[in-house]
């Protein structure tokens, strides 16, 4: 049974179900014979800061206990270590443990943290200018990622909601982006409404982007999405929830190790694009993902 487990709480995560969960898992844990450490970050940046200082200590375990973006952050510490990441879903969104097959239980999260069995993950290595980092679930470069900047700037959280409201106020001013994405060395250019890169098969709470991406196949999916009429790209829009868009002639999927998205939109003033990966802003094109397999233990 592990004897040093250090959660990483977001306590504001999910409306406040992040530290509802966190007490519950304190309890049960304490009740298992394990005595945990809790690490609250003043800031993102500072639950980085803790993180990384956590794993140096070498704990059993480093629990993420939040959302996505709390998975994010706990990952960048863990990945390419022996630390095993645990994953207690209590955020809006929670694709990663779904993914993962893990429920929002806290005391079934107690007791598999008191088990130790780990399984191995891919995780995905981007990088760029000015950035170096890991993922594990998807990467969203275009419309989509479009959609979370303008969805970052509401002054109020709308949830799950807030993604259609920007999804619809995006489309009237949205215009397709010229892509060039290299794929182990096969060059696609197009315009586009987005591309996605995936480890796994879902973002935005439940949208299968990528629905043939498995944490475990060393392999990414990536998925190009053509330019389309606005009208048109409303109508299929909802098959991404189930993942049936990718039998569209105006869907490309593609699957290998390296990929390369360039845009460049200046000369049609159109705005310099940005990823997203795990639902965290990364950067601006041109971005890279490697597979890296096999990088992280997963609690499960």
């Amino acid at each position: 049974m592990p004897s040093t487990v250090s959660l990483l709480v977001n306590p504001a995560s999910g409306s406040g179900r992040a530290a509802v969960a966190a007490g519950r898992l304190l309890t049960r844990l304490r009740a298992l014979g394990t005595e945990p450490t809790v690490l609250i970050g003043r800031s993102a940046a500072d639950s980085a800061r803790l993180a990384r200082e956590a794993v140096r200590r070498k704990p059993d375990a480093l629990v993420a206990v939040g959302g996505d973006g709390m998975v994010h952050t706990a990952l960048q510490a863990v990945a390419g270590t022996d630390v095993p990441l645990g994953v207690v879903p209590a955020g809006t969104g929670n694709d990663i443990a779904r993914e993962l097959g893990i429920g929002r239980s806290a005391t079934e999260a107690a007791e598999r943290i008191a088990r130790g069995y780990t399984v191995p993950a891919d995780t995905v290595h981007c990088t760029g200018q000015g950035v170096d980092l890991h993922y594990l679930s998807v990467l969203a470069c275009g419309f989509d990622s479009r959609v979370n900047e303008r969805v970052n700037g509401f002054p109020i959280s709308l949830g799950r909601a807030g993604y259609l409201v920007g999804l619809a106020a995006e489309l009237r001013s949205f215009r397709p982006i010229p892509y060039r994405i290299e794929v182990d060395g096969e060059v696609l250019e197009a315009e586009g409404m987005l591309a996605a890169v995936g480890n796994t098969r879902c973002y935005g709470g439940g949208m299968k982007v990528c629905p043939g991406a498995r944490y475990d196949d060393g392999l990414l999916e990536v998925v190009f999405v053509h330019a389309v009429a606005a009208a048109d790209f409303v109508r299929f829009f909802p098959r991404v929830f189930s993942g049936t868009h990718t039998e569209l002639d105006e869907v490309a999927v593609v699957r290998g190790r390296r990929v390369t998205i360039t845009t460049d939109g200046r000369a049609a003033g159109i705005p310099a694009v940005v990823g997203y990966a795990d639902g965290e802003r990364v950067g601006e094109t041109p971005l890279t993902c490697e597979i890296a397999p096999k990088s992280v233990r997963v609690l499960m």
